[in-house]
């Protein structure tokens, strides 16, 4: 089995993601890292999150959204598409989330992860 990779730092523009940085906004699904477009909360929509939708719950429980420097609520349509495939949504700061995600996987958690660079 592999190991899910851990969320080392964020910050300056990207994350280092098991010890390799990683520059701009980031996904994390099904244990593999993927960039990521949105820039910002504001900029967020439905097929964002195509990817996690596609793979539905089978990899994930849930998708858990770092919103940037500070918790904001995602748009409607992504709260909307999220539900209508079943996965549900936690959001909150990037920092945050970022944290968040490393004690899940280290319970043995299956979320989805996507964060907005800070």
């Amino acid at each position: 089995m592999r190991r899910p990779p851990s969320i080392d730092a964020y910050g300056g523009g990207g994350f280092r993601v098991s010890g390799l940085w990683r520059p701009g906004s980031l996904l994390l699904l099904d244990d593999q890292p993927f960039e990521w477009a949105p820039a910002a909360i504001a900029d967020l929509t439905a097929a964002d999150f195509d990817a996690v939708i596609s793979a539905g719950p089978a990899v994930s429980e849930f998708v858990l959204l770092g919103t940037g420097a500070v918790q904001a609520l995602p748009p409607r349509v992504v709260r909307d598409a999220l539900r209508a495939c079943g996965l549900g949504l936690e959001f909150m700061s990037t920092e945050g989330a970022a944290r968040t995600y490393n004690v899940l996987i280290s319970e043995g958690r299956r979320c989805a992860v996507a964060l907005i660079a800070i």
